[in-house]
């Protein structure tokens, strides 16, 4: 395993297999403990600076949300991941971001709509210079800005979560991505749809945003299994 880590801060608030729990869960989101990694409990634990027992228990835990994949007589592995899932959280993604769209359109105030033309003028004004992984987080930023304008805390959380699920498959996919003037083209369309409060246009480009990188995945799925 070659995954290293700076020893962990300790919270006097929170257990100790809680704060394990959350930085390998925001080690394998990330990417940084790759699909198909072996999760080998004592090289964590001298990694990390803790005990056997709260690696374990965190292990067990990640396990449960589907991050982690037991084998038996093997161990644990960070779990591959799967098209499917991937294709069933844009989905609902589709629906959920074409919802906070619409309501965004009618409760955005002007300050947050001036924020959110700052994202996307920096995404427009910056993107052949930009990193990739710079792509990604002003990407998140600008779709973040939106859920947040909806002004619905429950939406907010939904697609907090769905966004995490997301993310560790759009950077292995962002790696052979090139259609970024697609991103940027309907960024300005729902944007302007915000910014004149036209509910049912901002709904319709965000549903077809999502519907856009759905195609993708499947074009970039197809390609992959050729070349295999």
């Amino acid at each position: 395993m070659e995954f290293k880590s700076d020893k962990l801060e300790i919270n006097n608030y929170k257990p100790l297999r809680e704060i394990v729990f959350e930085h390998l869960r925001k080690c394998i989101l990330s990417g940084e403990l790759e699909p198909g990694e072996r999760l080998m409990e004592l090289q964590l634990a001298e990694s990390l600076g803790v005990s056997r027992t709260p690696v374990r228990e965190a292990i067990r835990k990640l396990e449960l949300e589907g991050l982690v994949e037991m084998v038996a007589r093997k161990g644990a592995y960070v779990a591959d991941v799967s098209i499917k899932d991937i294709l069933d959280i844009l989905e609902v993604r589709m629906f959920l971001e074409g919802l906070a769209a619409y309501l965004a359109a009618e409760r955005m105030t002007d300050k947050e709509i001036d924020k959110l033309k700052e994202i996307l003028k920096k995404f427009e004004d910056e993107l052949d210079i930009m990193e990739k992984e710079d792509i990604i987080q002003l990407d998140i930023k600008f779709h973040d800005m939106i859920v947040k304008g909806s002004q619905n805390n429950k939406l907010m959380h939904i697609v907090q979560g769905l966004q995490e699920q997301f993310q560790r498959f759009r950077i292995i996919y962002f790696n052979e991505y090139n259609e970024y003037e697609d991103i940027k083209k309907y960024h300005r369309a729902i944007f302007d749809a915000i910014r004149e409060r036209d509910s049912k246009k901002a709904q319709e480009y965000a549903q077809t945003h999502v519907e856009m990188i759905e195609e993708s995945i499947i074009k970039w799925k197809k390609r992959n299994e050729i070349t295999k």
